[in-house]
C-alpha cells in the first residue's frame, strides 16, 4: 500500500479536536471519511500532533495508506472535493516511504497563540485569537519566558490528565512579539519543540498573560517552574488563539 504524507489546515471551533471520538466531531473523522468516499476499508491516519478541542491548524501533518497509487496532486483535489464544507482543507499531498510516520518521524512542532489586546471585541478575527481587555506588557513576559527556555521538569506545565510518560521537554524557543494595531495590540507567540505536553502551550500562555497583566512577576514563572506542581500554574488560555504552524522531519516530505 502505497503511503502518503498530507498537510493539513483547518478551524479548529467545530471539532472535539483532531482526534477522533465516539460521537464527535473530530478532524481525524472528517478526513477519514473524505478518504473512505476514493477507497473504503483503509486503515487510520495518524497525525503529528493530537490538537485540543478548539485549536485550529495550518501546517497540521497526517499520513494514509492507499490501496492504490495515486498521483499525488490528484488525491490532494479528490480530498478537498469530498471534504467540502468542513473547514478542513489539504494543502500539500506527497509519497513518502513506508518508514516514514506523520508522528513519530517527526523531530520538530511548531505553534503560534494569538492574544488581542484592546477593549473592543474581535469581528473579523473571532475564534482566532484570545480577546484580553486590560493592558498588558511586552517586556515582562519575554522575560518571564527565558526561565522556560530548555530541558526542564514542565509538570506544573502540563494536563493533570496527560498521559506522556515523563513531564521532561525540551522548549527550544519561546519568542513573544507585539504589533500595534489603530486600536489595541496583537501579541504572537511563537513556541518550538521537538514535542509538547498535553495543554503544555496554553498554560505557558495563561501563565505568561498574569506577568503581562502585572499579577505574576518573571521570578514567578521560574518558581512555578521549579515546583513541579500543577497547583502553582496560572490559567490555561483558551484554545482558540493556538495554531499548529508546522512540523519538522529530517527529510521534509513536501519538498524545500
Amino acid at each position: 500500500m502505497p503511503r502518503y504524507a498530507l498537510k493539513i489546515e483547518y478551524d479548529g471551533r467545530p471539532f472535539c479536536g483532531w482526534q477522533a471520538q465516539a460521537g464527535q466531531p473530530s478532524v481525524q473523522a472528517t478526513l477519514e471519511a473524505a478518504l473512505a468516499r476514493l477507497e473504503p476499508d483503509l486503515p487510520r491516519i495518524a497525525a503529528a500532533g493530537r490538537t485540543d478541542t478548539g485549536v485550529h491548524a495550518t501546517g497540521q501533518v497526517a499520513h494514509c495508506d492507499m490501496g492504490r497509487d495515486w498521483d499525488p496532486f490528484r488525491l490532494m483535489e479528490a480530498l478537498n472535493a469530498h471534504l467540502r464544507p468542513a473547514p478542513v482543507a489539504v494543502l500539500a499531498c506527497a509519497h513518502v516511504p513506508l518508514d516514514f510516520h506523520a508522528r513519530f518521524s517527526a523531530i520538530e512542532r511548531r505553534y503560534l497563540f494569538r492574544l488581542l489586546n484592546r477593549r473592543a471585541p474581535p469581528t473579523l478575527d473571532a475564534g482566532q485569537v484570545w480577546h484580553v481587555r486590560h493592558p498588558l506588557a511586552l517586556a515582562p513576559m519575554q522575560e518571564a519566558a527565558t526561565h522556560l527556555l530548555g530541558r526542564h521538569d514542565f509538570t506544573t506545565f502540563r494536563a493533570s490528565q496527560c498521559q506522556a510518560s515523563s513531564p521532561v521537554r525540551t522548549l527550544d524557543a519561546l519568542e513573544i512579539a507585539a504589533q500595534d494595531l489603530p486600536e489595541g495590540c496583537e501579541f504572537r507567540f511563537t513556541l518550538r519543540a521537538r514535542s509538547f505536553l498535553h495543554n503544555q502551550v496554553r498554560s505557558i500562555i495563561g501563565t505568561l498573560e498574569r506577568v503581562g497583566a502585572g499579577a505574576w512577576s518573571p521570578g514567578d514563572v521560574a518558581a512555578a517552574l521549579a515546583a513541579r506542581d500543577r497547583a502553582a500554574c496560572g490559567p490555561v488560555s483558551p484554545p482558540g488563539g493556538l495554531c499548529l504552524t508546522g512540523v519538522g522531519y529530517p527529510v521534509d516530505p513536501f519538498g524545500p
